[in-house]
């Protein structure tokens, strides 16, 4: 069974991971409030992966439409506290008990952005920049866990990457 992802925000890192999940077979849901990003971004995915695989890819204008499904939600907020908090906040209460959030981010705390959250057991950080990565900056990616991070959310996040052609590492904040 396909994993279901999404992506919140249709800039460059969002519409790169739509674009190389829907790749790997994931069905994809890319969301961003701005309706001229995902006009671009369907434009871009179209071009990249033809009209079969952006089959897999809804485009949604709501938060709560694209994560009603999701197994993965993946953030591409701006590496700013308030921006993560509050998308961590809405994908939170909108989002099923079982998703998993992940959020970019190299300056902030997971811990602290974890312990936000009804779920701190389903949030990883992915710990790159955002512009290394949509550059390919190789098959190396860096995650970040808590001490709370649940088993099955590390199997879950570490299936995403390995799929998209990565090698995750998990480490331990504060380690």
């Amino acid at each position: 069974m396909a994993l279901t992802i999404t992506i919140i925000g249709a800039g460059p890192l969002g519409r790169w991971l739509a674009q190389e999940a829907a790749r790997a077979g994931f069905h994809v849901f890319l969301e961003d409030v701005m309706p001229n990003n995902l006009q671009h971004a369907q434009e871009a995915l179209r071009a990249a992966l033809g009209p079969e695989a952006l089959s897999t890819v809804v485009f949604s204008s709501t938060i709560e439409e694209a994560v009603r499904s999701a197994d993965l939600a993946i953030d591409c907020v701006p590496d700013e506290l308030e921006s993560k908090l509050e998308i961590l906040w809405l994908l939170d209460r909108m989002a099923p008990p079982r998703t998993v959030l992940a959020t970019p981010t190299t300056r902030l705390s997971i811990s602290d952005l974890a312990n936000c959250t009804y779920r701190p057991d389903k949030v990883v950080a992915i710990a790159v920049e955002a512009a290394s990565l949509v550059a390919g900056a190789g098959p190396e990616i860096a995650l970040r866990t808590t001490k709370l991070t649940a088993p099955e959310t590390v199997a879950l996040v570490d299936e995403f990457w390995r799929s998209l052609k990565f090698m995750p590492s998990f480490v331990l904040e504060g380690e």
